[in-house]
């Protein structure tokens, strides 16, 4: 009868601790695995870094298209850039123009 009751104790400190580290366990799994835990984190960290660089490339093809336009205003109008992107554009050479043929 007494050693069926020191069992009993023993157990009882037993599946506290198993009970304990099974809790510990489970929140450190969350902790690293969960919506919200260290790989969610990372994941989004890596996902942000992506969309910055994607922002500032097309913050970059922004201003060369501004750039360009701004080169159209009327008071900053450049007829020979102009006369040259008409041409390129419509394919068209003027009569007196040379034209050269290079080799892709």
């Amino acid at each position: 009868m007494l050693m069926l009751k020191e069992l009993r104790r023993q157990g009882r400190q037993i599946i506290g601790s198993i009970l304990g580290v099974a809790v510990i366990g489970y929140f450190t799994f969350h902790a690293v695995q969960g919506d919200r835990g260290l790989r969610a984190y990372f994941a989004l960290n890596l996902q942000t870094e992506l969309a910055r660089e994607e922002r500032d490339a097309l913050r970059h093809d922004r201003m060369m298209i501004e750039r360009r336009v701004n080169l159209l205003k009327p008071e900053s109008l450049d007829l020979d850039m102009l006369d040259e992107r008409a041409r390129i554009v419509l394919n068209k050479v003027h009569e007196d123009d040379f034209v050269i043929f290079r080799a892709r």
